[in-house]
């Protein structure tokens, strides 16, 4: 366990610039799908922001090309190679793929409630979500760098947020290119915050 006193670790944690599926209110259908030039603005201006604000040493993204594309812009800002985690990759929303998001609330098995819960066929909850990656991100967390940035995707940090917190109830979903920041010291969590304008944030129920 690390020194209580220790300087705390920054995990800068951000979503994905916007994607073509997210321009267009799809679930994407491939791992493959790349940023808009919205979403390529949007990183290049996160990076802007990271680096008034950190100094990453390392750049750690999910290997779905969206995040990669995102890590990389970010990356260059800093002289900084990309390292990949494939268990940061997205939720698999399954047979909903390239389907339209409001088919979620047309499912009777969606419960507004408990929507992390929430199982499209063929696909993931986000609490499996959850489940697959918390420990990964413990594994980052107590390995690498002194400020890293993780790239990944509006459900990943959304789990990431309800495991640090351990209540799913006012899980944050950033939005495209949102960052969230958290600390961590003595093999414990800080609480995680919103960094920049959240106003354009949306929360747990909202795609």
């Amino acid at each position: 366990m690390q020194d209580s006193k220790a300087e705390p670790r920054r995990l800068i944690l951000i979503r994905h610039g916007e994607s073509v599926g997210n321009r267009d209110r799809l679930f994407t259908t491939s791992p493959d799908a790349l940023l808009t030039d919205l979403g390529r603005q949007q990183a290049q201006q996160a990076a802007g922001l990271i680096a008034r604000l950190f100094k990453p040493e390392m750049v750690v993204a999910s290997p779905y090309a969206r995040a990669r594309e995102t890590g990389e812009i970010i990356a260059r800002e800093f002289g900084l190679e990309v390292e990949f985690e494939a268990g940061l990759h997205e939720q698999s929303y399954g047979h909903l793929a390239g389907k339209a998001y409001e088919l979620v609330f047309e499912d009777p098995g969606y419960d507004p409630e408990r929507p992390w819960l929430y199982r499209p066929p063929g696909g993931e909850t986000r609490e499996e979500v959850r489940t697959r990656v918390a420990p990964v991100f413990e594994r980052i967390a107590a390995t690498y760098e002194r400020e890293l940035v993780i790239v990944s995707h509006g459900g990943v940090m959304q789990a990431l947020w309800a495991h640090i917190t351990g209540s799913w109830e006012e899980a944050h979903l950033p939005p495209n290119a949102g960052i969230v920041l958290v600390e961590y010291v003595g093999g414990r969590f800080s609480p995680p915050r919103v960094i920049g304008d959240g106003n354009s944030a949306v929360r747990l129920g909202h795609l």
